[in-house]
């Protein structure tokens, strides 16, 4: 499945620019940032995909474009997808980056499998 690479680079300059240390892995269909090794950001298709605080969600979903993710046809509690009309500007992509990046400390991370 193809992601929208413009997206993907808007999303790493904007890491780049807030000096944030990332790494991109393809998953999914499309394509996850990881921050402290946990996903905190994505592109699936032409949607980014963000992880946020369950008790911001409300908030996010009043922006233009965001809405629950629901990768798996049912609702991911503390993702978000944002349709590219919710893009458009660099202040709004920074406004879910942010969002994204706030609650990475406080999310779990994938628990590793043993080997």
């Amino acid at each position: 499945m193809a992601y929208d690479e413009f997206l993907t680079e808007r999303i790493r300059h904007k890491f780049r620019e807030l000096g944030v240390a990332f790494e991109d892995k393809k998953m999914m269909g499309g394509i996850c940032f990881l921050v402290n090794d946990k996903m905190c950001a994505g592109v699936i298709k032409d949607k980014m995909m963000a992880r946020i605080d369950p008790g911001k969600t409300e908030e996010a979903y009043s922006k233009p474009g965001c809405r629950e993710m629901d990768f798996t046809h049912r609702p991911m509690k503390g993702f978000i997808f944002v349709d590219p009309e919710g893009l458009d500007k660099d202040q709004d992509l920074e406004y879910f980056i942010r969002l994204a990046l706030e609650y990475n400390p406080m999310a779990n991370s994938s628990k590793k499998k043993a080997k």
